[in-house]
């Protein structure tokens, strides 16, 4: 009776799963399988004059750095493109090592570089990996991080670029640095060996929860071939060696990042041979003048000046930053060797007071003349002396 009811009884359709979702299916299976293909998206291919004139637009100073990764760009887009037609290339990856000292704008080329080619980008640190079967991250969450800003789209993430900051930190540490006799150095050396794989190119297996990459279950397979990766790194030994080399009377010392580090010097600091082969770009990048650090302040659509005037505008005041201030911030930064990084903590502290009363001063025009900015900054530094 039963069963008759059952084969009697109407087809009932029940809703797919949110697993079972088209965009669930579109990452292919959830635990190996063979890959799908997802749709090519549209390569947009520019030539390394209008990637400079973008990049010359936002980063201040530093032209040499600037074309040399232009060109750099042109060259993995030209790669991309051939090996979506089809077409056998010569062309190789064209992964880049900046070089150069704290706030020189190593992160601020590679961000504003990923802005104009509109392809998924992400910033991770080097230190935070350790070789594989170790507790700590897996270089291959890196691509997962990747994966993660693009929407979990394979296509995009197989075109972006990767920001890899503190590669220096992650120099051979232990034993020997010539031989690599010694203990095992699980976060430098291991990690150093563990990117090699993904620097060259080829197919990986990622994890799709990036909080939970110690799953193994849940994996996509990513192609890392045209993937671009950009490590950056202060090597402040090698950096503070050059710097303040006096011969002879009334010798002037040489600025941060004059003269060009060579291979055999990375390699005594602790990079392995085999990494620096698959890093062909090597740009370093100088200290940033005066000059170049007060355009940093007034200059680019996005600088320090327009935000703040922005933002205390917003509470119906105005907010007149007089030049001898900005001098005196430009001057404050360079005797502390901040470089660009830091305008922004002098900006926070000089300013503080103007921004919390600032709704309370609507209409009314907020003058910031030079004896206020330095009044500021000696309390800046006497609560440094204090600390």
């Amino acid at each position: 009776m039963t069963a008759a009811r059952s084969r009697g009884a109407p087809r009932v359709i029940l809703p797919s799963m949110p697993k079972d979702g088209p965009e669930r299916r579109s990452l292919g299976p959830a635990a190996g399988g063979p890959r799908q293909k997802a749709p090519r998206e549209e390569l947009r291919l520019l030539t390394p004059r209008q990637i400079f004139e973008h990049l010359d637009r936002y980063v201040i100073g530093q032209r040499a750095a600037k074309r040399a990764v232009a060109t750099a760009a042109h060259q993995h887009l030209k790669r991309i493109e051939q090996r979506r037609l089809g077409a056998k290339t010569l062309l190789r990856k064209s992964n880049l090592l900046l070089m150069g000292p704290t706030g020189c704008g190593k992160t601020h080329i590679a961000r504003n570089l990923a802005d104009l080619l509109e392809v998924p980008f992400t910033v991770v640190d080097a230190t935070e990996y350790t070789e594989a079967g170790y507790y700590g991250k897996d270089v291959e969450v890196m691509v997962a991080e990747l994966l993660f800003k693009s929407g979990h789209s394979i296509d995009a993430t197989e075109r972006g670029i990767i920001f890899i900051d503190e590669i220096d930190k992650i120099a051979r540490r232990s034993g020997s640095l010539r031989t690599g006799a010694g203990s095992r150095d699980i976060g430098g050396e291991g990690v150093q060996q563990a990117l090699l794989k993904l620097l060259e190119g080829r197919e990986i297996f990622v994890p799709l929860n990036v909080t939970q990459h110690w799953n193994k279950h849940d994996f996509v397979q990513v192609d890392t071939n045209d993937i671009l990766f950009v490590c950056a790194g202060t090597f402040t030994d090698l950096h503070q060696a050059q710097v303040d080399k006096q011969v002879g009377f009334g010798a002037e010392g040489r600025r941060q990042g004059d003269l060009r580090l060579r291979v055999k010097e990375l390699i005594e600091y602790g990079m392995l041979a085999e990494l620096l082969g698959r890093l062909p770009v090597q740009v370093q990048l100088r200290e940033l003048t005066p000059d170049e650090l007060y355009q940093v302040l007034t200059g680019p659509p996005d600088c320090l000046v327009r935000e703040y005037k922005d933002a205390v505008a917003l509470d119906g005041a105005a907010l007149d930053l007089r030049d001898g201030a900005l001098r005196s911030i430009v001057e404050y930064a360079v005797a502390k060797r901040l470089g660009a990084r830091g305008l922004r903590s002098i900006l926070e502290e000089v300013l503080a007071d103007i921004l919390f009363e600032a709704p309370e001063r609507r209409g009314e025009t907020i003058v910031v003349d030079r004896d206020y900015c330095e009044t500021r900054l000696t309390r800046l530094d006497a609560a440094a002396l204090r600390d």
